[in-house]
């Protein structure tokens, strides 16, 4: 019956002959199901004839839900993870979770209880409205445009935002943030947005068409748009260095790098960044030494960043310097 149910949700329609050979049971056991889902309280309509089938109507009254063992666990490690989403409020998903255990048998208590983890917040000082997330969601669904304020990322969350007109296509989930991809309509162009720094107005605006997404991968789009990049996934500045240290020891460190090892305590490093100061500031954490620097662009950031530091330090003097290592 659950697996029954589960295709029913699927929202198509079912001709009986199928159904009864997904479910490898007869054409009268089938029949059996379906009466009982509907005494439970499942609209199910029934279509006569030789290619009749079922569907699952969406009724008005919640009948009691039914998981399977896979499905109650993944509804359980949503709850505690859709907290630190931002999806929901943490109390209301805890209540939910406790709600949900309760009506459990004994051993999907034990299978969710032993799911020890903590989902950790992306952004706690940015947290995200459920109500907020949930209008501009609908928006996307429904395709109609959307008036909203916004403070662009870099400015205080608390100056006065500017009004913007989108035609929202798509929200994601991605580096602990809630994003909305849209066209920018006084703009003509594409924009990605923190729904955390949005205020959408209603009533919505008008509906109109989806354009497709540049490239045709809308994860593929925002992982450039994160990176600074208007083209493709690839970082706007991308350099080489060597450095004085094992690549054992480097790789572990390095995300979407290319460390390549030269010698036991020497390697090749090939990363990216959004600026050349950003990608020399990555390198330079390593404690090592660098050389073999390129591009010109990068060993001019390291430059730069010398000159920085040493201002920084301020000025220095060999009596000011103490002994290196353990007195």
């Amino acid at each position: 019956m659950l697996k029954l149910l589960s295709l029913l949700q699927t929202g198509r329609d079912w001709p009986g002959r199928v159904l009864a050979e997904r479910l490898e049971v007869s054409d009268r056991t089938l029949r059996r199901d379906i009466e009982h889902l509907r005494e439970l309280g499942y609209g199910i309509t029934a279509a006569k004839g030789p290619d009749g089938g079922y569907r699952l109507d969406a009724g008005s009254e919640l009948p009691p839900l039914l998981f399977d063992d896979d499905q109650a666990v993944a509804l359980a490690t949503a709850l505690r993870v859709a907290a630190a989403s931002g999806a929901a409020e943490s109390e209301a998903a805890l209540r939910a979770l406790t709600t949900v255990r309760q009506v459990m048998p004994s051993r999907l208590r034990h299978r969710i209880d032993g799911l020890a983890f903590t989902a950790l917040p992306g952004d706690t000082s940015s947290p995200v409205d459920p109500d907020v997330l949930v209008a501009v969601s609908r928006a996307v669904r429904a395709c109609e445009v959307l008036r909203f304020d916004y403070v662009p990322v870099g400015r205080d969350p608390s100056t006065a935002p500017s009004r913007r007109r989108v035609e929202p296509h798509h929200v994601l989930f991605a580096a602990g943030r809630w994003y909305l991809v849209g066209w920018n309509l006084d703009r003509d162009a594409w924009r990605v947005y923190r729904i955390d720094r949005m205020v959408p107005g209603v009533p919505t605006g008008p509906r109109f068409a989806p354009r497709p997404v540049p490239g045709g991968d809308i994860r593929e789009f925002l992982a450039a748009r994160l990176k600074g990049s208007d083209g493709g996934n690839t970082w706007p500045c991308t350099g080489e260095a060597v450095l004085e240290l094992a690549a054992r020891d480097v790789a572990p460190f390095v995300h979407d790098g290319v460390v390549e090892e030269l010698a036991p305590d020497r390697c090749r490093l090939i990363a990216g960044s959004w600026s050349w100061v950003a990608l020399a500031a990555s390198i330079g954490r390593f404690d090592a030494a660098v050389t073999e620097v390129a591009p010109r662009e990068l060993a001019d950031a390291f430059r730069a960043l010398s000159h920085r530091f040493a201002d920084a330090a301020g000025p220095s003097s060999t009596a000011e310097a103490g002994p290196v290592g353990p007195a």
